[in-house]
């Protein structure tokens, strides 16, 4: 399925996400990879970067604002998608915690001990030693750590003979047999940190989304509060004129005096609808004004005034099956429950592996000094003993609860996992056909709101034509007029919630910011991970 991106934005589209977002999205490339991220076929490609507008340093005041406009605005400005902002790159943080479990460590301990006195003889005596140790060791992620160490101190009493001072150089090798053996094991804690990374980043994709949605809906129902105002404001003069003419006609005995009551109560009737409408154009533009720019609620002067007419999209929509396909590719929480069900698979392999005994084999290579001083028993350690030491060290608890609670609590959780995702699946597959139907018969209310339009404009000349001439009543007239009033408000909502309606469409299907040419991370399904 092909997406078009329209309508277009202006020049500063892409940048808001493309740098603010993708800067986030960015995994560093140290192997192995959780994932890689091919090319899906049919994936709908990014639109060129562009350069944001300079809103953020825009003062607080009154805005002349287009659908693109406010859109970009939210984006850059929005305070709680710039919290959102935050989260891979903490989330990324757990991954260098993770990765440093393979990081060498460097260990050094240095002691000095002093004793006097010789109770035998009764003499007095001073005796002073210096021992110390020095180790580098690192766990490498097939289960193996490697230890190089340097130890130095006063010879042990069965080999006084050899020197007062000892100095061992040994290299340990450490294979994990049974369990921590393996690479999959051993980088299962990395790998979910990496996925933990990407659900944050596909949570943030969602996350803009939403505002996308919620900025698009909330600038279109600005529009239609103001067209609205505009509507029962005219309807307000025409009942007001309706009045003043029934008025002189009741003077000149036209018409009898309990005509006026009629004409009278549709005027009190419209300004009621009036100031009700005006409430809800200041109450949405408030709203709007927090999505796109809140440092503008503090100031006084905060009118918006929208640029852009609502008119029925163009691009007709594809047939329900591709809808359904972009959506089970593109949809956030869609890939947050399959990356779920990857660490559950994660957690599969660390529990089993706990089910093992612990066997390690050790190999230990050293060399052995002896000599009067610390600097002469180093300098003798290529002429010192070899020594060669292996062995095999093993360890079980004999219940093994905690392990097998693990690996039974591990493998329900699978289940439950695997389940959601189907079950997410379905709610995708839903939520796609129900905005799609809700976009055609939204298209169909556009065509039949503006044939009524037209009927009551021809019933209310209809009608006053006849009150003219003594064939109609005040009361019927009002009649007319409200009802033509209604059909111009559904009119325009009924383009409205088409727009709305197409908004909610690619929401729901996750390819709204693909659409409206603004690059995220999180834009590409998530992919199984193959190195387990």
């Amino acid at each position: 399925m092909r997406i078009v991106t329209g309508p277009r934005l202006a020049w500063g589209a892409a940048a808001v996400l493309a740098l603010s977002l993708v800067s986030c999205a960015k995994m560093e490339a140290d192997p192995p990879q959780v994932s890689s991220n091919p090319t899906v076929a049919g994936e709908p490609q990014p639109s060129d970067e562009k350069t944001p507008p300079a809103e953020a340093s825009t003062p607080a005041g009154p805005m002349t604002i287009t659908i693109e406009d406010a859109v970009l605005t939210a984006l850059e400005n929005n305070r709680a998608l710039n919290v959102e902002r935050l989260n891979p790159s903490i989330q990324r943080t757990f991954e260098q915690q993770e990765r440093a479990a393979f990081d060498p460590l460097v260990s050094a301990e240095v002691s000095a001990d002093e004793t006097s006195g010789d109770e035998r003889t009764g003499s007095e005596s001073r005796d002073s030693s210096t021992s110390g140790k020095a180790t580098v060791s690192e766990l490498v992620p097939t289960g193996t750590t490697v230890e190089l160490g340097v130890t130095t101190g006063p010879t042990a009493p069965a080999a006084a003979a050899a020197g007062d001072q000892t100095t061992r150089a040994a290299l340990t090798v450490t294979q994990a047999l049974l369990q921590g053996r393996g690479v999959a094991v051993n980088l299962a804690d990395l790998r979910q940190a990496r996925l933990d990374t990407q659900l944050s980043e596909y949570e943030l994709r969602g996350f803009a989304e939403g505002l996308v949605a919620e900025v698009e809906d909330t600038y279109w129902d600005y529009v239609l509060a103001r067209r609205q105002v505009e509507i029962l404001n005219e309807s307000l003069n025409l009942a007001q004129q309706q009045f003043d003419e029934t008025q002189q006609r009741v003077r000149v005995g036209d018409l009898a005096e309990t005509e006026l009551a009629a004409a009278e109560a549709e005027v009190a009737l419209r300004r009621e609808a009036l100031i009700n409408a005006r409430s809800t154009v200041d109450t949405l533009r408030a709203r709007l004004v927090r999505l796109i720019r809140p440092s503008a609620l503090q100031s006084a002067d905060r009118e918006v005034t929208p640029r852009s007419e609502p008119t029925v999209a163009a691009e007709p929509l594809d047939p329900l099956e591709e809808h359904v396909a972009v959506g089970l590719r593109m949809r956030p929480d869609l890939n947050q429950a399959r990356l779920l069900v990857q660490q559950g698979d994660l957690e599969l392999v660390k529990t089993k592996n706990g089910l093992l005994p612990r066997m390690d084999l050790f190999v230990s290579l050293g060399k052995t000094a002896y000599a009067d001083s610390f600097g002469r028993s180093v300098r003798e350690l290529g002429d010192g003993d070899d020594d060669l030491s292996v062995g095999l060290t093993f360890e079980y608890p004999l219940a093994n609860r905690a392990a097998r609670a693990r690996r039974q609590r591990a493998v329900l959780t699978q289940q439950q996992l695997n389940g959601s995702l189907l079950n997410v699946e379905d709610l995708v597959r839903e939520d796609v056909e129900l905005a799609y139907i809700e976009v055609n018969r939204a298209r169909q209310q556009v065509d039949a709101t503006a044939t009524t339009r037209k009927f009551q404009e021809e019933k209310l000349r209809a009608e006053m034509a006849k009150f003219r001439v003594g064939k109609s009543t005040a009361l019927l007239v009002a009649q007319a007029q409200r009802d033509l009033v209604a059909s111009q408000v559904s009119e325009v909502a009924a383009t409205t919630n088409h727009l709305k309606a197409r908004t909610d469409l690619f929401l729901k299907e996750g390819s709204l910011l693909e659409r409206r040419g603004l690059n995220a991370p999180g834009r590409r399904p998530a992919q199984p991970d193959r190195e387990r």
